[in-house]
């Protein structure tokens, strides 16, 4: 007698979706949802919604723009690496920065590729970060490597994120829970490594290069 073979279809992969623009969003669901093998289970337009709505949907990979209202992906990858180890993270991002790659690979995500390219590229990367590879965008990994590493510590990335719409030097000094003296010595060490003139170029190198 014949054995017949197992009818049962295929698991679907199970994908959580982050990105604040709906109707990128709606779009990459729709594109996604025609894949055979991915069924995109939850969807969120802002980072701090990540997390727990990956821990009530279980997805197998979670798709994240980096720059979120609330929490950027980066954060998000690196709070999903805590609690929700079983999570492949693939950042999808309009900005191919060096400094962004870098702070993702640290942030344990599996995969890293721009918007630009098509649709069934991301679903092969999909696929392919559930396996356990990493996929990067081969162009972004050429130019991190030729980038080099963040110039700026901890602190001083901290400092400049707080100058944004014109905080002053007390305002930023408060946020951070710092000496005035000690946030100008931040901002002038971060400046003499930026290679700019104030702390406001600073901050857009910084951002330029992905450090922030």
């Amino acid at each position: 007698m014949t054995e017949l073979a197992d009818a049962s279809p295929a698991k679907c992969i199970r994908v959580l979706l982050a990105e604040d623009q709906g109707m990128m969003r709606g779009a990459l669901a729709l594109l996604l949802g025609l894949e055979e093998d991915i069924e995109v289970v939850a969807q969120v337009g802002a980072g701090d919604a990540i997390v727990d709505a990956a821990l009530a949907h279980r997805p197998d990979v979670a798709l994240l723009d980096i720059e979120l209202p609330g929490m950027s992906g980066l954060d998000a990858a690196a709070e999903l690496r805590e609690q929700a180890p079983g999570c492949r993270v693939l950042i999808l991002t309009t900005f191919g920065r060096p400094g962004y790659l870098r702070r993702a690979m640290e942030a344990g995500a599996a995969g890293f590729l721009v918007k630009d390219g098509p649709v069934e590229e991301l679903a092969a990367a999909i696929r392919r970060v559930l396996t356990g590879e990493t996929v990067i965008d081969p162009a972004l990994a050429a130019a991190a490597l030729s980038a080099g590493p963040n110039p700026l510590t901890a602190r001083e990335c901290d400092v400049l994120k707080a100058s944004v719409d014109g905080a002053t030097v007390a305002d930023i000094a408060a946020k951070l829970s710092l000496s005035e003296s000690t946030v100008r010595n931040y901002l002038s060490s971060a400046i003499g490594k930026t290679g700019t003139r104030n702390r406001m170029e600073a901050m857009r190198e910084a951002r330029q290069q992905g450090w922030l």
